[in-house]
C-alpha cells in the first residue's frame, strides 16, 4: 500500500455569539492544546497569538452551526454575518474553510453559500447511509460541488464527506472499555461530577498496551485510506462533549503518535497533528482531478433502515413559525431604520439605542438556525429559552418601528385614548419591505361592527368587516392597501353607527352547513353532486355541499378545471421501543398510510365585496362539541391588472391543527387530477427547487419520502402545476399519483431511554396555525408568478396598530418619502445599516488589532449594507430569467446621493476584489484562475445580476 501520511485535525469549531447570547449545546473543541477557551477580552491576546501561529484555527465561524434543511437563505446568511463580523472585529479573520459536520442532511444551497462567503474548501457529514456506502466503495467521499444549475462552476466549493465513522474518533477498540480513544470522558451537565472523574475514561497510554492502542488507530487509518482518492487521510479525534481535560487526552495522545511516527516504515502510516485547513492545503497541494457533483442535494438523511430523519422537517411547528416571523419583523427593521437615517434623521430617535433593539434580535434569529433549535430537537426547556430570546427581541424592534412611525406622525396629534375613555377609533401605519409595489389585503382587529375607512388624504379606502374566526366578540376588517417599495400608507379607522357613506357592515355568511364525512366516498357523477361555486377574476372554487370539503378548482387563464380534495389525515406511530421502530423529534416511522381524523366537516362561506372567505371545520365524530383541524380560505375579488395579478392569483390558506392525540402525526393531504407521477419538487432554503421522485424502498418507505419544504413546492403534469408557498417549514412528500401531503404538527410521546433521558418526546399539546397560499395554472404562469408569491409570503407587510383619541392625527402623506422600487426579478434580500464595522482597509485593521486595540463593535452609519438576490434560475421564464442591470444610484436616490459602492463577499467582511478563492482540478488542462467571481469591472454603481446571483455591496452616501 505504501506509506500513508495522516493528518489527524485540529480545528476549532467555534459556535460563536458575542456576550450575553447562550447556546443550546456547549462550545465544542476537537483536538484542542488547550483545557479552556473563551472568547472574551481578557483572552484575545493569547488568542491572537495561537492563531498567528497557526495553532488555532476557527471554521465555520458563523454564531452557530445552522441546519441545512429546514433553515433559510435570508437567516443562514443572517447567522453567519453575526458571527463573521464577531471575529473580525476581534480577531482580525476571516474563516476560510465550513465544517458543517451535524446537521441532518446536506442542502445544495450550501456550496453557493460558503462559496460566497469565501471558504476554500467544505467538509460534511450527515448524508443517507446507504448512499454513503456507495460513494466510500466508489472512493467519492470528495468532489467539486456546484450546488446551482444557473451559477454552475461559479461558485463551487471543494467538499469533503466523512466517512462511514462521521465525526468522531472510533470508540470501541477490543483492549479498552467502550470509551476507545477518549480519555476525559463524556461530559456531565449542567455541572461537572464533583470528584473530577467523568465517566467511560479510556485505559491510559502506557508503554504496556502503546503497541495496542498504535495497531488499532493504524487499522483505521488504513481502512479510511481504502475510501479516499489521496494517501492524505483525514482522522478527526473528538466527539460530542469530549475534549474537557485536554491535559488528560494530550498526555496519551503525544507518546502515541510519537510511537507510530518512530515506528512508520513498518506501520506504513505517518501522523501529525492539523488544523482543518491543513488538510485541505495539502489536499490542493496534489496534482489530482476531482469529480464534479451537480446541484443535487443530500435528502432526507436515514442512518439506519427505520431511521429516517424526516420528522424534524415539522417538529415543533410553532417554534418554526415564531422563527420565521421574527425573520421578517427584522428584515423589516432593517430598512425602516435605514430609510429613517437616510438621507438625514429627522426626529429624536437615538441610533445607539435603535441598532441595540436590532442587534438582540439578529441574534435571537441567529442562534434559532442551530441544527438543534428550529429543527425542533431540542428539549423543552431549551425551546423555551429560544423562544423568550426571539420574543423579547421582536417586542425591541417593534418599539423602534413605532417610534419611527410616531416621528412621522404630527406630535401635537393624539395617539392613544384618554384616560378613562374608550378609544374614539384606530390608526394603522403599515410598512412594505419589499422594494416593489405590493398590494394586498391587510386584516386588523376591532371591537366594532361598523367602520369607516381613510387614508392619508381622507379618501374612502376600499375595506370589508366580518366576524372573527379567533375572537367571538371582536371583527376581522380587512383593508385592501397598495403600498410602494420600502413605504408607508397610513390609515385612520373610526366606528360607524348607521348606514352612511363609506361605512361597512359585517360581511354576510351565505352557507353554515354540517354534514357527516363518510359521504365523500360516494362516487356519483360530477352533475349529480351539489357544487358551490366560489370565484373571483382568476379561480373559481367549487365546494362540495353532500361533504363540505373542497371539490375542484377552474383557472381562467388556462380555461382548466382541476380536482383538488383537502383533507386531513394522521399517522399512528408506535411509543414502544418493545413493539418496534418509534417516532421521536428527529425521526418518523409510521407503521402503516395515514387514517382520515374525521367524520364530520362545518362550513361557513363569508362573502364580501372584498374577500370571500371559506371557513372548513374538522370534527373527529359526529358527537364531537370541538374540531380539531380547521381551514379557512380566502379569494380576493381583484381585477388582474398589473397590481393585482399576485393577489388574484393565489388561494389564501390557514390552518387549525391541534391539539393532537398521543403518538400522531397529523397531515394536510390535498388530492388532485394531475399526473404528477408521484413527482413533486420542493425547495433548498428558499433559493432553488429540487425534484424529488417518489422511490420504493423495501422498508420505511413513507418516511423516505418526505422531504423538506422551507418556502415553496409544486407538482405538475403536462398542462398544469399546482403551487404551495409557505411561512414556515414543513416536511412534504407525494404518496399517490396525483396527491400532495404536508405534515403540519406532531405529537409523540415514547419510552426509548436517550429520548426520555433528553426530554425528546415531542409531547407537544400545542394548537398550530401555519398558512400555505396555492397557486394553479400553467406553467409559464406559475413559474412568473411563484418566485415573487414565495418572497411577498415570507414578507407581508408590517402592520403598527393603535388607538384614536378624540381627534384624528395628521397623517403624512403617501408620497413624504420616496418609495424605492427593483425589477421584478430582482429582491432585496437586506438593507441595513451593520451591527459590525467591518473595516474596509484589512491591513490597517490588522495592524491596530496587533498593537492591542481590541475592535469595537460598533455600526458605521455612514455606510448601509446592500444584498441584492435574482429570483430566478435559467430558462424558467423567457423574461424574468434574463440578467437585469441597474444603477444603484437611481434605485437608491430616495436614500441620498451615492457616492461610493464596494463589493463584498457574502457576510461583507471580503472585498471581492481581494478575495481569491482556491480553484480544484475537474478535468483535463490547467486549473482555471484562482477567483470562481466572474470578471467584472471595478467599482460604480451600475451592476448586473445574472440568474440566482446574490451579490452583496458597502453602498456609502453624501453626508448631509
Amino acid at each position: 500500500m505504501g506509506q500513508l501520511r495522516w493528518l489527524p485535525l485540529l480545528a476549532l469549531l467555534l459556535l460563536l455569539r458575542p456576550p450575553g447570547v447562550q447556546s443550546a449545546d456547549p462550545i465544542q473543541a476537537f483536538v484542542v492544546p488547550h483545557s479552556h477557551m473563551d472568547v472574551g477580552w481578557v483572552y484575545t491576546v493569547q488568542v491572537r497569538q495561537l492563531l498567528e501561529e497557526g495553532r488555532l484555527e476557527f471554521v465555520i465561524g458563523g454564531q452557530v452551526m445552522h441546519d441545512e434543511a429546514v433553515t433559510h437563505l435570508d437567516d443562514q446568511i443572517l447567522q453567519l454575518t453575526e458571527g463573521h463580523g464577531f471575529l473580525y472585529e476581534t480577531f482580525g479573520i476571516r474563516p476560510q474553510f465550513s465544517w458543517h459536520v451535524d446537521p441532518f442532511g446536506a442542502s445544495a444551497t450550501t456550496p453557493t453559500l460558503f462559496a460566497l462567503a469565501g471558504f476554500n474548501a467544505h467538509l460534511g457529514s450527515r448524508i443517507d447511509y446507504d448512499l454513503k456506502a456507495a460513494m466510500q466503495e466508489a472512493r467519492g467521499l470528495q468532489f467539486v460541488w456546484r450546488g446551482s444549475p444557473s451559477l454552475s462552476e461559479q461558485q463551487e466549493i471543494f467538499t469533503h464527506i466523512m466517512d462511514q465513522y462521521s465525526y468522531c474518533t472510533p470508540s470501541h477498540i477490543p483492549f479498552s472499555n467502550r470509551s476507545g480513544f477518549y480519555w476525559n470522558g463524556v461530559a456531565v451537565f449542567p455541572k461537572p461530577p464533583p470528584d473530577g472523574v467523568y465517566p467511560n475514561m479510556s485505559e491510559p497510554v502506557t508503554p504496556a498496551n502503546i503497541n495496542l492502542y498504535a495497531e488499532a488507530l493504524v487499522a483505521n487509518v488504513k481502512q479510511r485510506a481504502a475510501w479516499f482518492q489521496t494517501p492524505h487521510v483525514l482522522w478527526p479525534w473528538g466527539c460530542d462533549k469530549q475534549f474537557f481535560n485536554a491535559s488528560v487526552q494530550f498526555a496519551n495522545m503525544d507518546p502515541l503518535l510519537d510511537h507510530i511516527n518512530s515506528h512508520a516504515a513498518e506501520l506504513g502510516v505517518s501522523v501529525q497533528y492539523a488544523t482543518l485547513g491543513d488538510y485541505f492545503r495539502a489536499l490542493h497541494a496534489l496534482n489530482v482531478t476531482w469529480r464534479v457533483r451537480d446541484h443535487h442535494d443530500f435528502l432526507p438523511y436515514s442512518t439506519e433502515p427505520f431511521q429516517a430523519w424526516t420528522g424534524f422537517y415539522t417538529s415543533r411547528s410553532a417554534l418554526k413559525g415564531l422563527a420565521r416571523r421574527a425573520s421578517a419583523l427584522l428584515y423589516a427593521g432593517e430598512s425602516m431604520f435605514t430609510r429613517y437615517m437616510w438621507p438625514a434623521p429627522h426626529g429624536h430617535l437615538d441610533p445607539a439605542w435603535a441598532l441595540q433593539q436590532l442587534q438582540q434580535l439578529r441574534w435571537a434569529v441567529s442562534e434559532v438556525q442551530h441544527h438543534d433549535a428550529i429543527t425542533g430537537t431540542e428539549s423543552p426547556k431549551v425551546r423555551d429559552m429560544y423562544v423568550t430570546h426571539l420574543a423579547s427581541g421582536m417586542l425591541g424592534v417593534r418599539k423602534l418601528m413605532a417610534s419611527i412611525v410616531l416621528d412621522k406622525l404630527q406630535p401635537q396629534a393624539p395617539t392613544a385614548a384618554s384616560s378613562g375613555a374608550g378609544p374614539a377609533g384606530h390608526f394603522a401605519s403599515v410598512y412594505n419591505p419589499l422594494a416593489w409595489t405590493v398590494t394586498t389585503v391587510v386584516t386588523l382587529t376591532v371591537g366594532f361592527p361598523g367602520v369607516r375607512v381613510t387614508d392619508e388624504a381622507g379618501h374612502l379606502v376600499p375595506s370589508q368587516i366580518q366576524n372573527s374566526t379567533e375572537t367571538p366578540s371582536a371583527y376581522d376588517l380587512l383593508i385592501l392597501a397598495t403600498i410602494p417599495g420600502l413605504s408607508y400608507r397610513h390609515y385612520s379607522i373610526r366606528p360607524t353607527a348607521g348606514a352612511q357613506e363609506g361605512t361597512q357592515e359585517p360581511a354576510a355568511t351565505v352557507a353554515s352547513t354540517l354534514q357527516f364525512g363518510r359521504r365523500r366516498r360516494r362516487r356519483t357523477s360530477p352533475a349529480g353532486r351539489r357544487l358551490v361555486p366560489v370565484a373571483n377574476d382568476c379561480y373559481i372554487v367549487l365546494l362540495d355541499q353532500d361533504t363540505n370539503l373542497m371539490h375542484s378548482i377552474w383557472e381562467r387563464q388556462s380555461n382548466r378545471t382541476v380536482r383538488v380534495t383537502q383533507e386531513f389525515l394522521e399517522y399512528h406511530v408506535n411509543g414502544d421501543v418493545k413493539q418496534g421502530p418509534i417516532s421521536d423529534n428527529y425521526l418518523f416511522t409510521p407503521g402503516k398510510a395515514a387514517v382520515p381524523a374525521w367524520e364530520a366537516v362545518g362550513m361557513e362561506i363569508v362573502a364580501g365585496q372584498l374577500v370571500t372567505e371559506i371557513r372548513q371545520y374538522f370534527y373527529r365524530n359526529m358527537t364531537a362539541r370541538n374540531y380539531t383541524y380547521a381551514i379557512r380560505s380566502r379569494l380576493t375579488h381583484m381585477p388582474q391588472r398589473h397590481d393585482g395579478e399576485l393577489l388574484c392569483h393565489r388561494i389564501e390558506q390557514e390552518y387549525q391543527a391541534g391539539p393532537l392525540e398521543l403518538n400522531r402525526e397529523a397531515v394536510l393531504r390535498t388530492s388532485t387530477s394531475l399526473n404528477n407521477q408521484q413527482v413533486i419538487y420542493s425547495d433548498n432554503n428558499g433559493y432553488q427547487m429540487q425534484r424529488r421522485p417518489y422511490l420504493s424502498y423495501v422498508n420505511n418507505s413513507i418516511a423516505r419520502n418526505y422531504y423538506p419544504m422551507v418556502q415553496s413546492a409544486f407538482m405538475e403534469d403536462d398542462k398544469s402545476r399546482l403551487v404551495l408557498l409557505s411561512e414556515r417549514a414543513h416536511g412534504i412528500s407525494s404518496q399517490e399519483n396525483g396527491q400532495v401531503e404536508v405534515m403540519l404538527h406532531r405529537r409523540l410521546l415514547n419510552n426509548f431511554d436517550w429520548d426520555l433521558g433528553y426530554n425528546l418526546t415531542l409531547n407537544d399539546t400545542s394548537v398550530v396555525h401555519p398558512v400555505l397560499w396555492l397557486l394553479l395554472g400553467s406553467w409559464s404562469l406559475t413559474a412568473a408568478l411563484g418566485q415573487r408569491s414565495a418572497v411577498a409570503l415570507q414578507h407581508r407587510p408590517v402592520v403598527l396598530f393603535g388607538d384614536l383619541a378624540g381627534t384624528a392625527p395628521k397623517l403624512p402623506g403617501p408620497q413624504q418619502q420616496e418609495a424605492v422600487t427593483l425589477p421584478p426579478n430582482l429582491h432585496l434580500q437586506i438593507l441595513s445599516i451593520p451591527g459590525w464595522r467591518y473595516n474596509s482597509n484589512h491591513t490597517e485593521h490588522a495592524q491596530s488589532l496587533r498593537k492591542g486595540h481590541r475592535g469595537e463593535a460598533q455600526a458605521d452609519l455612514r455606510r448601509v449594507l446592500l444584498r441584492l438576490h435574482h429570483l430566478y434560475e435559467v430558462g424558467e421564464d423567457p423574461v424574468l430569467s434574463q440578467p437585469v442591470t441597474v444603477n444603484l444610484e437611481a434605485v437608491l436616490q430616495a436614500l441620498g446621493s451615492v457616492v461610493a459602492v464596494e463589493e463584498r463577499s457574502l457576510t461583507g467582511t471580503w472585498d471581492v476584489g481581494m478575495l481569491h478563492r482556491w480553484s480544484w482540478r475537474t478535468g483535463p488542462g490547467r486549473r482555471r484562475g484562482d477567483t470562481t467571481f466572474p470578471s467584472r469591472p471595478p467599482g460604480g454603481p451600475i451592476i448586473t445580476v445574472h440568474p440566482k446571483e446574490i451579490r452583496t455591496f458597502f453602498v456609502h452616501f453624501q453626508q448631509q
